[in-house]
């Protein structure tokens, strides 16, 4: 996923917001638990006031969809408890105090806002015995918002044929498929740095918006630019609404002074308005 992430940071996603504790920084082992990960979006959102995003590439997809789920199975059985990255055990809590509210909240409350699985099939839960997944990896529950799905036509990893079966929600979330072109690699899928290289091919993707037809850029190398096209514009959408749900709380919270307290150039701005 390092690549990807590099892509994020030269189309001008903050780089600090890309790093995560662990020994790779920039990337998660597809076989980490997903009730951890659960947990330390918990923390994240707590910390920060703003919920990560999750996107997963091949069985990293999977992880990101058992997330999703392991949230939905949580309200209704098991809770879920805090995880601070890095750390090799869960806090003794299963909620957090909401950075919004200041009121306590359940870890399996919380909806994630983007998720994203990038050429994730059904083969490879089958090599690998992840039987419980078979039936879930196509559904997503109402833990997300928007969920965005990306399929390569006879994927011979993921095990897909012609037309790969989408994603679909199973209740409120905005779920968007999108097939890729079949000479789409599956290895190579992440390999997107270079579409933030060239100016045709930066520019294209700065201005897509799924459903527009646009003219072809013209550039040395135009591969994964159709992934990297509409994985962009969700993330700079959640990117932004992050930014300004995070502005409107700290505008809340600032200190409303009296006229007397304001400097005098202030107190004329505030009379003009």
């Amino acid at each position: 996923m390092a690549p990807l992430l590099a892509f994020f940071e030269a189309m001008g996603y903050p780089a600090a917001q890309l790093e995560q504790s662990g020994p790779d920084p920039r990337s998660r082992t597809s076989f980490v638990e997903a009730r951890r990960i659960a947990g330390e979006l918990a923390w994240h959102y707590e910390r920060d006031g703003l919920m990560p995003m999750l996107i997963g590439h091949s069985q990293g997809g999977m992880v990101v969809v058992k997330v999703l789920h392991e949230l939905a199975d949580a309200r209704a059985t098991t809770a879920i408890p805090v995880w601070t990255p890095g750390e090799d055990a869960p806090q003794p809590r299963t909620s957090i105090v909401d950075p919004y509210s200041g009121k306590s909240r359940a870890v399996a409350e919380l909806t994630v806002d983007f998720a994203s699985a990038l050429a994730t099939g059904s083969l490879p839960r089958v090599l690998l015995g992840q039987w419980g997944m078979l039936p879930l990896l196509r559904e997503i529950p109402d833990t997300v918002i928007a969920f965005t799905g990306f399929a390569i036509p006879w994927d011979p990893i993921a095990g897909t044929g012609p037309d790969p079966a989408p994603y679909r929600a199973m209740g409120t979330a905005r779920v968007r498929n999108v097939v890729l072109p079949a000479a789409s690699s599956h290895i190579g899928l992440p390999r997107t740095e270079h579409l933030a290289a060239q100016g045709t091919t930066r520019t294209w993707i700065d201005t897509f918006r799924p459903g527009v037809e646009a003219p072809w850029p013209q550039a040395a190398d135009t591969s994964n630019l159709v992934l990297a096209a509409n994985l962009w514009y969700d993330v700079k959408r959640q990117w932004c609404e992050g930014a300004k749900r995070l502005a409107t709380r700290e505008r809340a919270e600032a200190p409303t002074l009296a006229p007397s307290q304001l400097a005098p150039d202030e107190r004329a701005v505030r009379a003009s308005r």
